[in-house]
């Protein structure tokens, strides 16, 4: 039916909207426990890492628990779901290789690849896995067209398993590691209406069926985070065309979970060693019994593993454990939500001040001071800054990457657009921390994506500017045909994360001043030391429209019963109008049992008339109805002409709305709600006509 076909149609728009906004919208389940069973005789026991980022202590963790569970019965595996090279000074000063130490002396036997792997460059992660002890399965990373690691590998216990194990990796890989870093680098992905990521899953997964396997087992680092949807880079997307697969560990998104959002086979353990993984293999049935997660607090440590970590840490302390200021706020260091991944933060701040300070020093750009702007993308700042002492560790666990100052040169045009590239989905890492710039994100604006990603990327350029826009540049108006001198990093100017636009820049140059060195320097030379109440909090330079904050009243008598009008409050939602559906219950409440309600185009208004020979379908209405506090998608909460309709219901401050359009446009047709607070409407013949 047109109507039907209709309201599909703005289905499909607000779901995405709300992804974009919300980021992911499922709730995964994480099954914890702290305890282990008395006895594993007969089980084979996966123990699995990801996203360790340089947490070294943990491994002495994983490899007590080892020992526990060989000591109960079970023959043990380590596993590891990538990015364990980056992360805190202790894996940063040796470029990775400590890292790869405390792997080997946990006695971990398979990992696969993570993005972060690569922040030292394609050779130096050659040169530190030359010395791993366990094997490296990861199926869809080339280099000069040759496969870098085996794909995938089988291991036969000694309890009679045959285990395939194969590794993928984000594509993400591609854009989320300095370009000079990787090049002759390809990681296959699905943009641009490829299949290739998903292709090579469906390989390797035949391939270990083939060999007789009794369990295939992915260890990927893809995550599921709302940046690696459009393309379905996601674990829970590369699952769904697979067949055959009895559990992926995940990582790269750190997220918490025993299983994906519908209960798909999915584990991930979050980050930093907040949990191990734990899965258990009857080897009589060759079946998975049970996964969960042990939380690693508490938890006993192998006394040898763990010296051999605080060795690592006493030396990094001692070099980079001088105090050098101090700092009398709390300075943000989270991803997301309110972090650096998704809102300006004092942080973001203090960091991009400092930038831009340390480029106005050298006198070398050639533009007025009040067309230099700086911008970072937030992806690159790891950690918190604790009130109290600070030391140069401090610095560099906030700023990991050794990135250098640099300055790009862009039109207003450009900045604009590098802006809304990179804020097309929220959390990401590319998200811009900025100084320098009023401007304004709008996230129920919905991202009007290019036909095709960026040269060499695997994110889409805005076919035209829908989210952001820039009120002033320093105080002065903002003018999309100005030159500015943008002050980033050079991972940005290499076109990293979402920022092509900075690579494609008429010019840019690199200072060679490192990030840390600039941020240490700032607050030594400019802040005399001290970080002060200036930055408790984000200054405010972005202002962000959500859907939340958007409610507003626009009239207080729209709504008209028998020509009546009536006190039913009418709200403009991103430039939409809403009715709230309690108040419209209300108002009918009492009144004949027949109506028909009506849309007046002219008047912008519903028209409710009663007596007339409709009789609504599902009894009284009912005002009292319980609703949640958040905003949902309500799929099937719409009938019509008995149809259930996957329109959406959205509930703001407590109340729920259906959008007008979507109800006023059939033109004809009764209204009632139903059993579990859904609207059911009738048709008529003019509503056939609409």
């Amino acid at each position: 039916m047109k109507h039907t076909q209709k309201l599909f149609a703005v289905v499909l728009a607000l779901v995405m909207l709300l992804v974009l906004c919300l980021g992911v919208l499922a709730d995964y389940p994480a099954d914890t426990r702290t305890e282990l069973a008395a006895d594993y005789s007969g089980k084979t026991v996966i123990l699995h890492s990801n996203d360790v980022h340089g947490e070294l202590e943990g491994y002495a963790v994983i490899a007590q628990l080892k020992a526990d569970l060989t000591a109960k019965g079970a023959e043990v595996i380590l596993a590891d779901a990538g990015d364990y090279c980056r992360g805190t000074p202790y894996v940063g000063v040796s470029k990775g290789a400590t890292a790869i130490e405390m792997m080997n002396a946990a006695g971990y036997d398979i990992s696969t690849i993570g993005n972060h792997e690569f922040d030292y460059g394609y050779d130096q992660l050659m040169t530190n896995l030359s010395k791993a002890q366990f094997r490296i399965v990861c199926a869809n990373i080339f280099k000069d067209g040759e496969a870098s690691f085996e794909p995938y590998t089988v291991m036969e216990t000694a309890g009679g398993l045959k285990l395939g194990f194969f590794g993928l990796t984000t594509p993400e890989a591609q854009t989320k590691v300095h370009p000079a870093l990787i090049q002759g680098m390809e990681v296959l992905n699905n943009s641009a209406g490829k299949t290739d990521l998903y292709d090579c899953a469906v390989a390797q997964v035949e391939a270990l069926k083939a060999a007789g396997v009794d369990l295939v087992i992915g260890l990927t680092h893809l995550g599921v985070s709302a940046e690696s949807t459009p393309d379905g880079h996601r674990s829970i997307d590369v699952l769904a065309r697979l067949s055959g697969v009895d559990l992926l560990i995940d990582g790269h998104s750190h997220t918490v979970m025993t299983a994906g959002e519908n209960g798909e086979p999915i584990q991930s353990t979050g980050t930093k060693f907040a949990n191990i993984g734990v899965v258990v293999i009857d080897n009589a049935t060759k079946q998975i019994e049970e996964n969960f997660l042990m939380p690693v607090e508490g938890l006993p440590a192998d006394p040898e593993v763990l010296a051999a970590a605080q060795a690592i840490i006493d030396a990094v302390d001692e070099e980079y454990g001088v105090v050098f200021a101090r700092s009398e706020v709390e300075l943000n260091g989270a991803r997301a939500p309110q972090g650096n991944r998704d809102s300006q933060t004092n942080s973001g701040n203090l960091i991009t001040e400092a930038m831009l300070w340390s480029v106005l020093q050298t006198g070398a750009l050639n533009v007025p001071n009040e067309n230099v702007v700086a911008v970072t993308n937030g992806g690159g700042i790891r950690a918190a800054i604790q009130i109290g002492d600070v030391t140069r560790k401090d610095i560099v666990t906030v700023l990991p990457f050794g990135n250098t100052v640099t300055v790009a040169y862009l039109t207003g045009a450009e900045l604009l657009e590098a802006l809304e590239a990179s804020t097309y989905a929220l959390p990401i890492g590319g998200y811009p921390q900025t100084t320098g710039i009023q401007w304004t994100l709008n996230t129920t604006k919905v991202y009007d994506a290019a036909p095709e990603t960026y040269p060499g990327s695997t994110y889409y350029g805005p076919a035209s500017i829908q989210r952001v826009s820039i009120q002033s540049i320093n105080g002065q108006p903002f003018d999309p045909e100005a030159t500015y001198a943008v002050v980033t990093n050079d991972f940005c100017t290499a076109g990293g994360d979402t920022y092509y636009a900075f690579l494609a820049a008429s010019a840019q140059f690199d200072t060679g001043i490192p990030m840390d060195e600039a941020l240490m320097d700032y607050i030594q030379t400019e802040l005399n030391g001290v970080i002060g109440e200036t930055y408790a909090s984000d200054r405010g330079d972005l202002r962000e429209i959500t859907i939340e904050n958007t409610v507003c009243v626009q009239s207080t008598h729209n709504l008209s019963i028998d020509g009546e009008p009536k006190e039913a409050e009418m709200y403009n939602i991103n430039d939409e109008n809403y009715f709230k559906l309690r108040d419209v219950a209300a108002l009918l409440r009492g009144t004949a049992a027949q109506f028909e309600v009506t849309w007046d185009e002219e008047n912008n208004c519903i028209v409710v008339e009663t007596g007339k020979p409709y009789t609504p379908v599902g009894g009284e209405l009912d005002q009292g109805a319980d609703r949640s506090a958040s905003i949902v998608v309500s799929p099937q909460s719409m009938t019509v002409d008995g149809e259930p309709v996957n329109v959406t219901a959205y509930n703001l401050q407590g109340n729920n709305y259906f959008r007008i359009r979507d109800l006023g446009r059939v033109l004809g047709f009764g209204v009632d709600f139903g059993e579990n607070s859904t609207v059911l409407i009738t048709t008529t013949a003019a509503g056939q006509a609409a």
